[in-house]
């Protein structure tokens, strides 16, 4: 899923692009081996609203429609709506004084206060989003059946991304979009 991530672009399509198609598959089956296992879970099945990717949601948000990704479409669709908010507020009366504190407290030194569960996700060593790291609990509690704990879910992404492939096969160059591999 981590890997799958970094092919977003907030667009329709954007897992059917040749470099992302790959590992799509592969989560496909996944997908289909946990329905097959886990039958119950089908009702936790659905698809982005955005990109038409499925994905599994909470139990509590079985049955709708109006779900973003955890990929990347939930995270885009949350800071635009934030952005369009804060506009009309900031346009008006009351707005604009708050806007004007707020510029006069810029430099005031930050108060840092996180909760355990924010030192639990920033432990994690390969800075995976905070988003993605509470998805793949989410759909590890599924599976499971149990409640899995943030440490779990972070040493478990530690242990997996640190580990080196073991295939002899022959390795799919990689890289990002924006990145061109170009022979030597």
């Amino acid at each position: 899923m981590i890997q799958i991530q970094s092919f977003f672009r907030f667009k329709p399509d954007w897992y059917r692009i040749e470099e992302a198609r790959g590992l799509i598959l592969p989560y496909y089956r996944l997908l289909r081996s946990v329905l097959k296992d886990k039958p119950h879970l089908r009702k936790c099945l659905t698809r982005c609203r955005h990109c038409q990717i499925y994905f599994f949601t909470h139990p509590r948000n079985a049955g709708r429609s109006d779900l973003g990704c955890p990929f990347g479409c939930r995270q885009v669709h949350r800071r635009k709506s934030a952005i369009k908010r804060s506009t009309a507020y900031y346009k008006t009366p009351e707005g604009k004084i708050k806007k004007r504190q707020l510029t006069a407290r810029r430099n005031a030194p930050p108060l840092s206060v996180s909760s355990p569960d924010e030192e639990t996700i920033h432990s994690c060593e390969y800075g995976v989003l905070t988003t993605t790291i509470f998805h793949i609990r989410l759909t590890t509690s599924l599976i499971e059946g149990r409640t899995v704990g943030l440490e779990e879910v972070t040493g478990m992404i530690d242990h997996i991304l640190r580990q080196l492939s073991m295939d002899k096969g022959v390795k799919m160059p990689y890289f990002r979009s924006g990145q061109h591999n170009k022979p030597p």
